[in-house]
């Protein structure tokens, strides 16, 4: 694949980094945590907002203008209460449980580009902490680290409802972090690079594929590109931020409040609502890094000669950023909870092997760009694996159907037993043959002291 277009030269590479002053990275730091900590106050009031106005309602309208302050009072309010602390459970576990979570979530914005080399108070620097050789790795690290806080919430609780929330927690997250690590393959395939930063450079420009001496331009985002990565990672998203439809380690209706059930309305509390909005925050930074160009300008922006090059570029992140997030909210108000079982099949039976059937396919293609015996090596493997999951495909389906047979079978033997004997599948419900439906002598009776 050739390039249509030369990347802009603006954009860092891995030799950009390490070499900004000790003040430098402390001023990028601190922008990082007062970057998050104001996203989530304003995105609890953005999601507040938002779901109002889709339920016909006006939302926070009291603290401040427009409610703009109500996540501060809201903030204040559990920094302030009484931190209450249950004798039977595990101090330590029960204290540090809270903040396991909080700052794996903003570690991982560390890796994160916000924009090009920039110049900052006479230091050439990128707009963007660190980067690594295998950056994409840190954050699902960093989410894997975040689990034990969840995990360790319930244990240290010693509730039956805060352990069941963090077991539910560890399956879901372990679940979906593979189905997201999958999702990432075809980028780093594409792409021949786990850096951040340099995932963004290769989405500057589209490039041309030859197919029968004609070239086919491609588009230079890969969530047109590898689309089925990105719908994959959409998803997993979800249900790596146990968000809805995926808030199963939060179900009020079955588990009271899930791992956070023990922790009173504190600060504690609110570090757990901190991590979840950082975390979300965190994944839609990666989707729009890794899928959506990065910080570089959509179209038709982009045709301005200056849009990607000094401070400009953080605006289109800002502004892709409250796209995303826009999203999250309108898959809460519009989709249902579902099954905890309907969670654990869609992930492990629909979206890891989709994944797999997918990364095999963009590995043929990109093999095919191979010279020589390479090439027909991999094309060999690639035809014996497409067989092999062929055959394994058909061959526990057709134990599938017949298991459903069966089953079909049953069920109708059972309604053929009670149609001749209705009494042969146990009482019958509601039990309308009881002597206190009739009363005394076919009249019923009516309780003493009522008129």
């Amino acid at each position: 694949m050739r390039p249509l277009l030369v990347a802009d030269p603006a954009g860092p590479t891995l030799a950009d980094f390490g070499k900004d002053p000790l003040w430098i990275s402390i001023i990028k730091a601190v922008f990082i945590f007062v970057f998050l900590m104001l996203g989530v106050l304003f995105g609890v009031w953005t999601e507040r907002k938002l779901i109002s106005r889709m339920q016909h309602r006006y939302g926070p309208n009291r603290a401040g203008k427009f409610g703009l302050l109500q996540s501060v009072a809201d903030g204040i309010k559990m920094g302030l209460k009484e931190d209450i602390l249950p004798r039977t459970v595990d101090k330590l576990v029960y204290i540090l449980a809270p903040i396991i979570i909080a700052v794996p979530a903003f570690l991982s914005y560390s890796i994160i580009p916000f924009g090009p080399m920039v110049s900052m108070f006479g230091v050439r620097t990128p707009l963007q902490l660190t980067d690594l050789p295998v950056a994409v790795l840190v954050v699902l690290a960093m989410a894997s680290i975040g689990v034990y806080g969840i995990v360790l919430a319930g244990w240290g609780s010693r509730s039956p409802y805060a352990v069941l929330g963090g077991l539910r927690s560890t399956a879901q997250v372990i679940s979906y972090e593979i189905a997201m690590g999958l999702s990432f393959v075809a980028v780093f395939l594409f792409a021949g690079t786990l850096s951040t930063s340099e995932i963004v450079a290769k989405q500057a420009s589209g490039g041309s594929w030859s197919l029968g001496g004609l070239d086919i331009p491609l588009p230079s985002w890969y969530a047109v590109l590898l689309i089925p990565s990105f719908l994959i990672y959409i998803i997993t998203m979800l249900g790596e931020t146990n968000r809805v439809p995926f808030d199963l380690p939060e179900g009020e209706g079955e588990l009271v409040g899930g791992f956070h059930t023990e922790y009173s309305s504190s600060l504690k509390f609110a570090m757990f609502m901190l991590a979840e909005y950082a975390n979300v925050f965190t994944v839609s930074g990666l989707c729009i890094t890794l899928f959506l160009g990065g910080w570089r300008a959509p179209w038709p922006i982009s045709l301005w000669d200056g849009a990607n090059v000094g401070w400009w570029p953080m605006l289109w992140f800002f502004i892709k950023l409250v796209v995303v997030f826009a999203f999250f909210i309108w898959v809460r108000a519009s989709l249902p909870r579902i099954r905890y079982d309907q969670l654990m099949a869609f992930g492990w039976k629909v979206l890891i092997p989709l994944n797999l059937a997918w990364i095999l396919l963009v590995a043929t293609v990109r093999a095919t760009r191979i010279a020589g015996d390479q090439r027909t090596l991999v094309l060999v493997i690639a035809a014996i694996v497409v067989v092999g999951i062929l055959a394994i495909y058909f061959r526990f389906d057709t134990v599938n159907q017949r298991r459903r047979e069966t089953k079909a079978a049953e069920v109708e033997a059972d309604y053929e037993q009670l149609r001749a004997e209705p009494t042969a599948g146990g009482f019958p419900v509601p039990a309308l043959d009881l002597p206190h439906y009739h009363g005394v002598n076919g009249r019923k009776e009516v309780p003493s002291g009522t008129n």
